[in-house]
């Protein structure tokens, strides 16, 4: 592995070979103390700044930055992929126009990204008492989840108990998700469950078939993705179409389905009944972590820090909370009224673990590989 040397900018250096070591969970450095009031000033003597984010609801977050110290901010939507081509190709022309990257392809930002330092990582001093140290370097803003759902006005509650229903004949062709082939995040969670859980997946094998797994496969996970894959699967080019699939009202047999927990707000915005399947053995769903970055080259180095110091309080990130995105400073409560309810099965949500960040991102195509030759329409 190439030893590229990554540095903070608030002085804290390591290498890529630091990073596989899983050492990038270490606390980051930071000053002594901030002074918000000199910093605010300083940013108000630099260029209005752009934010690069995946959600459209970095539009309004970047107009209540504004509003609130005067410092000029624009939330531009971006899709991870396109982020991380971008911040590539400006930092090369010297050219940057995304000052702030929020991106939820961490295992790319710790491979591409902060190695040949196209971005950097910055973490407040006053809030590193806040932020777990596994969230702190680089800089994870929030938890996102991909949970399992299902109709509610067609099931009284959840048809499925076990993961490994969906691999049986009664699911086949009933299941929606997102195209593992088009979203990393998916194979980042195959990678994942291998690393670090695939006891878990061999158990809920054995409660559910009441005999130990036996497979040829080099892993429960890997025996699971591929009976789920062979078992004919719905798979779309986004969360809305499994939305609809799973939740949309007057459904006789709706799909199950695997999505994000921010479409839940659709159950009020198009009547959909989305549920989340709560007692879903071994997990309810998966997390992954948006990172908040800046861009080495910004020439408005403190109000992209300004910024960052912003989407780390209540007020700046309250817009994602309402889609069920779980903030990193455990000083914030999740809002009551937040529709996915969430937060009474997030202790049951398979965490991601950025130990493997690299080996999530180098073992991508492999993962690729294996579900488009085992997938079957």
């Amino acid at each position: 592995m190439k030893k590229a040397a990554l540095t903070i900018r608030h002085g804290m250096t390591m290498t890529a070979v630091a990073l596989a070591a899983g050492l990038f969970s270490a606390q980051a450095h930071a000053a002594d103390g901030l002074d918000l009031d000199a910093l605010i000033a300083a940013a108000k003597t630099e260029k209005p700044i752009n934010v690069y984010d995946s959600t459209g609801k970095i539009v309004e977050m970047a107009e209540g930055f504004t509003a609130k110290y005067g410092v000029k901010a624009t939330g531009v939507k971006v899709s991870a992929n396109s982020q991380l081509e971008m911040i590539i190709r400006e930092s090369q022309a010297g050219n940057v126009q995304g000052d702030v990257a929020l991106i939820t392809d961490a295992p790319a930002a710790l491979a591409q990204l902060l190695p040949q330092e196209f971005v950097e990582s910055y973490l407040p001093a006053d809030m590193v008492a806040k932020i777990p140290v596994e969230f702190q370097n680089p800089l994870a803003i929030s938890t996102n989840a991909n949970v399992w759902a299902y109709n509610t006005e067609a099931y009284d509650k959840c048809p499925v108990a076990n993961i490994w229903e969906l691999t049986e004949p009664k699911w086949k062709g009933k299941v929606a998700l997102v195209d593992p082939l088009t979203k990393g995040t998916y194979t980042d969670w195959f990678n994942q469950m291998e690393k670090h859980a695939d006891d878990k997946v061999a158990d809920a094998y054995k409660t559910h078939f009441g005999k130990d797994l036996k497979t040829e496969e080099k892993s429960a996970s890997a025996a699971w993705i591929k009976a789920l894959a062979q078992n004919a699967p719905l798979v779309t080019d986004g969360d809305d179409p499994v939305a609809e699939a799973v939740g949309a009202a007057g459904q006789k047999e709706p799909f199950f389905g695997l999505l994000s927990s921010a479409k839940f707000r659709d159950n009020e915005g198009k009547g959909y009944k989305l549920g989340i399947c709560k007692d879903l053995n071994p997990w309810v769903g998966w997390t992954y972590v948006k990172l908040g970055l800046i861009a080495t080259k910004t020439q408005s180095p403190n109000a992209a820090k300004l910024f960052i110091h912003y989407i780390l309080t209540e007020e700046g990130i309250a817009p994602q909370m309402k889609d069920g995105k779980l903030p990193t400073n455990t000083d914030i409560k999740m809002p009551a009224d937040e529709p996915s309810g969430l937060m009474t099965v997030a202790d049951r949500l398979f965490a991601y673990n950025s130990s493997t960040g690299l080996d999530d991102f180098d073992r991508r195509e492999e993962w690729q590989d294996f579900w488009r030759v085992n997938y079957s329409k």
